[in-house]
């Protein structure tokens, strides 16, 4: 625990990336695999990843996300996004995942998959849109974690234009639309932000401790 909370307070929102650094294939690929371990409702996984990996895409996608710079200095950008659709098909290919890897019978997994697609036949596109992106915050949390265990410096951005990244990345024919922004990289020496202490509430108005009576 001591190391953990250690890794926690050495994170922060990096405001300016040493761009001559790059993250090793190892630790890209812990990042992904953060990322697909992900908790989401249901394990249905209505999300995934796009990695961009390129100066020139970056600097174009700077006008996009308000001017921030993290966005072309960082090594990686990150960039979580959710399924447009999510539909009895969809979730019929998750249950057969289930039956293929854990070979569960067809009586066990049959009226929760019929529960399910019941359930999100009700929802309208706005319902399914919001269950979707908090599945997407779930994810940036972990990432988050992750970032600061592996030493990975990281900036999570909500203030881009979502609709841009969709046009400039052509996410329509992934069927994915973009809602959060996470540049990785490492921080650069002088980043004035990196020794600025961090502004918490005290930890007596943050936890709320209910004991057994």
């Amino acid at each position: 625990m001591k190391d953990s909370i250690k890794n926690l307070e050495w994170r922060y929102a990096v405001k300016k990336f040493d761009s001559e650094k790059i993250l090793s294939d190892d630790k890209l690929e812990r990042l992904k695999k953060a990322f697909n371990l992900t908790a989401t409702s249901y394990g249905l996984q209505p999300i995934r990843m796009v990695v961009v990996q390129n100066k020139e895409l970056q600097e174009k996608l700077v006008a996009s996300s308000y001017g921030q710079q993290q966005v072309s200095q960082a090594s990686h950008v990150l960039i979580i996004c959710i399924e447009r659709v999510v539909d009895k098909e969809f979730i019929v290919k998750y249950f057969d995942r289930v039956k293929n890897i854990r070979n569960t019978s067809e009586s066990i997994i049959t009226p929760f998959e019929d529960a399910l697609v019941n359930s999100f036949s009700k929802k309208d596109i706005k319902e399914v849109k919001d269950w979707a992106t908090n599945q997407a915050y779930l994810a940036l949390g972990n990432l988050l974690t992750v970032c600061a265990f592996e030493e990975i410096d990281s900036c999570p951005m909500e203030g881009f234009s979502p609709e841009a990244y969709d046009e400039l990345l052509e996410l329509e024919q992934y069927g994915l639309s973009s809602v959060l922004v996470l540049p990785v990289g490492y921080r650069a020496k002088d980043d004035m932000f990196a020794d600025m202490k961090k502004v918490r509430r005290p930890l007596k108005d943050s936890i709320i401790y209910i004991s057994k009576a």
